[in-house]
């Protein structure tokens, strides 16, 4: 499989470039040059496989020959290594949990399995690689623990300073060894902007070979379609239409369903929930893409107003307007209505959503008052635990903490703080 770069079609790499490179030189994601389209009896036959085969066969296409089978077999048994089960939470609505994984958010599939292919390309490398990336609440947790103590890897994590929880930073900033991170005095897109002009930055990259974690990686992105084929292998049982709604602030998990389905896994739609932060909400209704200042909401993972994915769901479409709007519904919520969704929720149905949960399950109830007899799932991204502090005092009580989170409030943060200011950024990896 090639991939070529959304700024230049002309430029095209194998998936081991395009993994350690992590954005083309061009600042341009990177797509996959063909969509492989599984078989028809896969999908009929989807009930009768183990996750580790579903993996595995929805994912060697876009590996092509760049990692041997056997070694792939062993990067998705690291991998897949928690369930994703899918909870009724009231008639025809289901939640699906993705944060059984090691830091308790839907990250932990995407990081470790990137982790692995790394760790596969850099065999025998004596020169290290930096992983720098951004993150917005949970990328960071999930990225520095599936890479933590990889050999040749050093690990260089952005995030903005009082705008994750407190959890989440102990999840970034506790672990040491190769895992830095640094707190920037500004927002998510502040930080990912530093790390985008990082990577066309030849000084630094003459210094230190960088390669990218967020969601831009191929590696990161494509993996997410998991989720969505096991959450179609359980109601393929039910033989009932399914509809998907994800809390959507970057954009790659949305974007990777998408291609699920353009594989060939049945999904009937998709519902791009976002918070206030609506920039792709605006542009589906408008035509005009217009990213805004970012507003701190507490679902703080999605304060992002300029997504990157975006473009890689465009191009899915072909930049095709009807098409994308034929197959994305795009809503926005406020802090006010993701609080009150949780609290009714907890009390009819005794289910406690985090606030990006509540967001997605707010997306699902608003398509499905006007597309009724479907099976609605919208994807539970994040232990409530990971929010305690900026969850409502009434459902605080309900929150269910594991051991391991306990005891990582009991580690100290180690952090560098700087501006936003790229340069500064720069002087510092420059060391």
């Amino acid at each position: 499989m090639q991939y070529y770069s959304l700024q230049n079609h002309q430029h095209r790499v194998s998936f081991r470039e395009a993994v350690i490179q992590g954005l083309a030189p061009d600042k341009g994601l990177y797509f996959p040059a063909e969509i492989p389209k599984l078989e028809k009896d896969f999908i009929e036959r989807l009930e009768e496989y183990d996750p580790l085969y579903i993996a595995r066969k929805v994912i060697q296409p876009f590996v092509g020959e760049d990692i041997p089978d056997n070694y792939l077999k062993q990067i998705i048994r690291d991998t897949v290594t928690f369930p994703f089960p899918l909870r009724e939470v009231e008639e025809n609505v289901y939640a699906l949990e993705l944060f059984h994984g090691p830091t308790l958010a839907f990250k932990d599939v995407g990081a470790k399995f990137m982790a692995g292919c790394l760790g596969y390309f850099r065999r025998g490398d004596d020169k290290p690689v930096t992983v720098l990336v951004a993150t917005s609440g949970d990328t960071g947790g999930a990225v520095a623990n599936g890479f933590y103590n990889v050999p040749g890897v050093q690990v260089v994590i952005l995030y903005p300073s009082g705008k994750v929880s407190e959890l989440q930073e102990k999840q970034l900033t506790t672990l040491g060894g190769n895992i830095s991170a640094l707190e920037i005095n500004g927002s998510f897109d502040d930080c990912q902007r530093m790390v985008k002009t990082a990577f066309l930055d030849q000084e630094l990259q003459a210094r230190r070979q960088l390669t990218s974690a967020n969601s831009i990686n191929v590696a990161r992105w494509l993996p997410q379609m998991f989720y969505y084929f096991m959450a179609y292998r359980k109601v393929k049982q039910w033989r009932k239409d399914a509809v998907v709604s994800v809390p959507s602030g970057n954009f790659g998990n949305i974007c990777a369903g998408m291609m699920a389905a353009a594989m060939g896994l049945p999904i009937l739609h998709f519902i791009a929930s976002t918070n206030v932060n609506d920039t792709v909400p605006r542009y589906l209704k408008s035509g005009t893409y217009e990213p805004l200042a970012p507003v701190p909401t507490i679902s703080n993972a999605m304060d992002v107003t300029d997504p990157s994915n975006f473009v890689r769901i465009l191009q899915l479409f072909a930049q095709n307007e009807r098409g994308l709007k034929a197959s994305l519904t795009a809503y926005r919520f406020t802090d006010e209505e993701t609080v009150a969704a949780m609290e009714e929720v907890c009390s009819k149905h005794q289910y406690l959503m985090d606030p990006h949960g509540a967001v997605g399950y707010l997306g699902l109830k608003k398509y499905m008052q006007s597309h009724p007899g479907h099976t609605g799932i919208f994807l539970e991204t994040a232990h409530p635990v990971k929010f305690a502090n900026t969850m409502p005092e009434d459902l605080q009580k309900e929150i269910d903490t594991p051991e391991r989170v306990m005891q990582l409030f009991d580690k100290q943060k180690v952090s560098v703080k700087m501006d936003a200011d790229y340069e500064q950024m720069k002087a510092w990896l420059m060391q």
